[in-house]
C-alpha cells in the first residue's frame, strides 16, 4: 500500500510540474535591423528606434519619425499612451513629450524644475503625470508635469534600481532585491523577493520577466512565477502584447502566442 502511494505522489508531482510551464507556440519570424524595438500594438502599428530616432510604422508600411540629437542617446521611450509618448534622455536629465503624430507638445527639464530632481528612469502614469525613479532619494515619484507637482513619493529603497513599467492602474519597481508594485494612489500593494530577474515587461496587468537566457510569466492575479517554453535563443528584447510575446535576437523578431490560463 505504501508503495502504491508512493507511485500516485510521484505521478501528482510529475502533473503539478509538467502544468507549471507555459507553451509558446511560434507564429512568425521577421527580419529585423533596429537599435531598439519600443512597441507593437493591436493595431499592428510597430515603434522603433534606429540611429537615435524613433520611429512610428503602421501596417500599411507608411511611418514617421522624431529625433533629437541634441539631447543625446534615447534612453527610454514609452508609447502605452499613443497620444503622449515620452522619450527620457537620461544624459541629460530631460523627457520630451510627443503626440501620435511625434510631434513635440511638452519638455520637461528635471535640471531647472524645483525641486532639482536626479532621474533614471521613467514611465507613464494617468493623466499627466509620470512615474519617476528620483535617484538622490532612491525612491520612486508619481510626477505631475503639467503642475510641476509631486503627488506621491514612496518610501526609499534599499537597492539598485533595474527596470520601471507602469500602467493607468499600477506601476512596478523591478530592483535587484525585490520587485515592488504599487497602485495609482501610492500605495504598494505586493513585494516579491528578485532571484535574479533583470528585465520586465507588462500588458494587461501581467508581466513577463527575464532572468538570464529564460522568461518567465506573473499572471496579474497571482505572485508565481511560471517558466516559459522557448527555443533557445538570443533575448536581446522582449514585450508582451495581450498574450502576443515578441522577442528581438538583433537580427530577426519572433512573434509567440501564449497559452495563458
Amino acid at each position: 500500500m505504501r508503495y502504491i502511494i508512493y507511485i500516485c505522489l510521484l505521478f501528482t508531482m510529475t502533473i503539478t510540474s509538467q502544468e507549471s510551464v507555459i507553451d509558446a507556440k511560434l507564429i512568425s519570424s521577421t527580419d529585423l535591423k533596429v537599435d531598439q524595438v519600443v512597441d507593437l500594438d493591436n493595431f499592428e502599428t510597430f515603434y522603433f528606434i534606429r540611429d537615435n530616432t524613433i520611429y512610428k510604422q503602421n501596417k500599411d508600411g507608411t511611418s514617421i519619425n522624431y529625433s533629437n540629437y541634441q539631447l543625446g542617446e534615447i534612453t527610454t521611450a514609452n508609447t502605452f499612451n499613443p497620444l503622449k509618448i515620452n522619450l527620457f534622455y537620461q544624459d541629460f536629465n530631460m523627457v520630451i513629450i510627443l503626440d501620435n503624430r511625434l510631434a513635440e507638445i511638452f519638455k520637461i527639464d528635471f535640471n531647472t524644475i524645483q525641486p532639482y530632481k536626479n532621474v533614471s528612469h521613467v514611465s507613464t502614469g494617468f493623466d499627466n503625470t509620470l512615474w519617476v525613479f528620483n535617484v538622490d532619494f532612491q525612491k520612486l515619484e508619481l510626477y505631475d508635469y503639467k503642475a510641476n507637482k509631486t503627488r506621491f513619493s514612496a518610501v526609499p529603497v534599499q537597492s539598485l534600481v533595474l527596470d520601471l513599467e507602469s500602467d493607468y492602474n499600477f506601476c512596478w519597481l523591478l530592483t535587484e532585491k525585490f520587485l515592488y508594485q504599487y497602485n495609482y494612489f501610492g500605495s504598494m500593494i505586493s513585494k516579491i523577493e528578485n532571484t535574479g530577474f533583470t528585465e520586465i515587461s507588462k500588458s494587461n496587468g501581467h508581466l513577463i520577466l527575464k532572468k538570464e537566457d529564460s522568461l518567465y510569466f506573473k499572471h496579474k492575479k497571482k505572485e508565481d512565477l511560471t517558466p516559459i517554453k522557448l527555443p533557445k535563443l538570443l533575448i536581446n528584447q522582449f514585450l508582451l502584447t495581450n498574450e502576443t510575446l515578441y522577442i528581438y535576437d538583433l537580427e530577426k523578431l519572433h512573434k509567440y502566442q501564449l497559452k495563458i490560463n
